[in-house]
C-alpha cells in the first residue's frame, strides 16, 4: 500500500453533492431523479458508422465499476463521452440528476468528477508540493485550510519527503501518487481511471487495487476502463461488458465470468478468475 493508513480524514471528498432544479446562468438542468453519475442511451457515430447504440451506464458513490469489452466494442468512446473529451450524438450524462452532457471537462471537475488519464499528467516543471497546491489554490480560498489540506494529502499518500522534489525526478510510482493526491485536492465525488493497469508489474497491480479500495472508503465512485480484464474484474464491484456498441451484460465479476454470451464474444471458454 502506497499511502498512510493513519490518514482517515475525508478532506471533503465524497461529500454529498446538491444541485437545485434550476438552470440559472447556463447551469445544469435537472433531467432525472437518479443519483450518481449516469450515462443514458448514449449514441455516437464516426463517419456515419455507428459506434455506440443506446449505451446506459451508472456509477454510485463508494463503488468501483468496470467498463470492459473486446476491441472496437465502444468502451473507449463511452468512457471519453463520460469524461467530457468527446460529445455524444444523442443521449445524456447526468450527475445526481443534473444534465452535464455538454459541459467541458473543467466544469465537470468543478462539479466533482475527477479524471486520471493513462499518460503522465503531472506538471513536470513544478515540485510535488506545487502540483498539489496548484489545485488547492483554485478550490480552497482560505490559506490556512489550503496548507492543512496539503499536509493531509502529503501524509495520506506518504509523499511528505518528496514535497520539494521536482516532478521530473519522480519515479513512476511516486509520480502516480502525486497525480492521485492532486486529483483528490479537488474533492471529487467520482474518479475516472483510464487504463490504470496498462504496462504495470504485479506489485503495481496490487497498488492499484489498494488505491481503488481507498477511494471507495472515502465514499468516491470509481469508473475504470482497461484492457486487462482479469486484473480489472479483481478490483471492481461490477462491470458493464460492451459488444458491438451495446451493453451486452452488467453484473458482478462472478456473474460476468459465468455468462455464456460474454465467454463467447470476449472471455473465451478457458477464462477463469
Amino acid at each position: 500500500m502506497f499511502w498512510s493508513r493513519k490518514s482517515t480524514k475525508n478532506n471533503g471528498a465524497g461529500a454529498p453533492f446538491v444541485m437545485a432544479d434550476t438552470n440559472i446562468a447556463g447551469g445544469p438542468r435537472l433531467v432525472s431523479a437518479n443519483k450518481g453519475l449516469v450515462a443514458h442511451n448514449l449514441g455516437k457515430s464516426f463517419k456515419k458508422r455507428p459506434v455506440l447504440k443506446d449505451v446506459s451506464i451508472s456509477v454510485q458513490r463508494g463503488e468501483a465499476v468496470g467498463l470492459l469489452g473486446p476491441n472496437g466494442a465502444g468502451k473507449t468512446t463511452s468512457f471519453y463521452i463520460i469524461t467530457g473529451l468527446i460529445s455524444p450524438d444523442r443521449g445524456t450524462i447526468s450527475l445526481d440528476g443534473s444534465d452535464i452532457t455538454m459541459m467541458p471537462m473543467y466544469q465537470r471537475a468543478r462539479m466533482g468528477i475527477g479524471y486520471l488519464p493513462q499518460e503522465a499528467s503531472i506538471f513536470r516543471g513544478m515540485t510535488v508540493e506545487q502540483n498539489i497546491m496548484a489545485v488547492l489554490e483554485v478550490v480552497e480560498g482560505d490559506r490556512i485550510k489550503r496548507e492543512q489540506n496539503l499536509e493531509d494529502l502529503l501524509a495520506e499518500f506518504a509523499i511528505e519527503h518528496l514535497r520539494r522534489t521536482p516532478a521530473l525526478a519522480l519515479s513512476g510510482g511516486e509520480r502516480r501518487r502525486c497525480e492521485i493526491a492532486r486529483a483528490l485536492a479537488a474533492h471529487p465525488n467520482f474518479v475516472l481511471l483510464d487504463e490504470p493497469l496498462a504496462g504495470i508489474d504485479p506489485i503495481a497491480v496490487g497498488d492499484i487495487r489498494d488505491l481503488v479500495r481507498h477511494l471507495k472508503d472515502r465514499g468516491i465512485g470509481v469508473l475504470i476502463t482497461d484492457h486487462n480484464v482479469r486484473e480489472t474484474l479483481d478490483i471492481i464491484d461490477r462491470a458493464y461488458i460492451l459488444h458491438d456498441g451495446r451493453v451486452l451484460m452488467e453484473g458482478g465479476p462472478d456473474e460476468i465470468v459465468r455468462n455464456v454470451d460474454v465467454r463467447r464474444v470476449y472471455l473465451g471458454d478457458r477464462f477463469s478468475l
